[in-house]
């Protein structure tokens, strides 16, 4: 019997990893095309809003690869692959301020035609990657670090659509600016909250190995 309930457990183990992979696999590849639609769109809108959100798509593209990775790897592996997401999630933080600072020194008004279409194609798209990986959110540190990912995408896609209409009705460049400002912080605290999830798994994993070898 017992050994029954084993084998049943694998099976489960097994499908729930299953699962995950081809979640990761189609989030993973609508990151990559909502960059690339993002990037363009921000080249020709002149939008520090719009580049924000296109850097965190191609963050979230690598995030979703490395948790592909990893899945079904042991609890140290996923810890130290999540910690990679929070630096990964602190880089996109360090290239919107660049951009920022950027803008300011060369300020120009965004075309909100532009800014409109692709931050609601992108919020969309970042919707149906929230609704698949949500299931997974209360997993393992690896699918729920992925989970954070999406999420802010939510709030990203959203506020790059506010910047949009606040460009439309002021006529002015400064809420695109604005928003890029709110990304950044957001993106701040995320990746806080993963850095700081992941070093607790990293210094509880160890101790959880050597308790088990003895």
């Amino acid at each position: 019997m017992s050994e029954c309930c084993g084998c049943g457990k694998v099976v489960d183990v097994a499908a729930l990893q299953a699962k995950q992979r081809r979640v990761l696999r189609i989030v993973l590849a609508i990151n990559l095309v909502t960059f690339a639609m993002m990037l363009f769109a921000a080249w020709r809108s002149h939008s520090s809003s719009l580049l924000s959100g296109s850097l965190d798509n191609l963050g979230d593209a690598l995030t979703y690869a490395v948790s592909l990775a990893v899945v079904g790897a042991s609890l140290q592996a996923k810890a130290k692959v999540a910690f990679f997401k929070g630096l990964l999630i602190l880089g996109a933080a360090v290239a919107v301020g660049v951009q920022i600072a950027w803008r300011l020194a060369n300020p120009a008004v965004p075309l909100f035609e532009g800014m409109g279409i692709a931050a609601a194609l992108n919020l969309a798209a970042n919707a149906v990657c929230l609704w698949l990986l949500t299931p997974h959110r209360t997993g393992d540190v690896n699918m729920a670090s992925a989970w954070e990912c999406s999420r802010n995408d939510i709030f990203e896609g959203g506020a790059v659509l506010l910047a949009a209409a606040l460009v439309w009705v002021f006529g002015a460049g400064w809420p695109d600016l604005l928003i890029a400002a709110a990304l950044l912080v957001m993106f701040l605290r995320s990746s806080a909250r993963v850095l700081r999830a992941a070093w607790r798994d990293l210094k509880v994993s160890p101790l959880a190995t050597m308790s088990a070898s003895h």
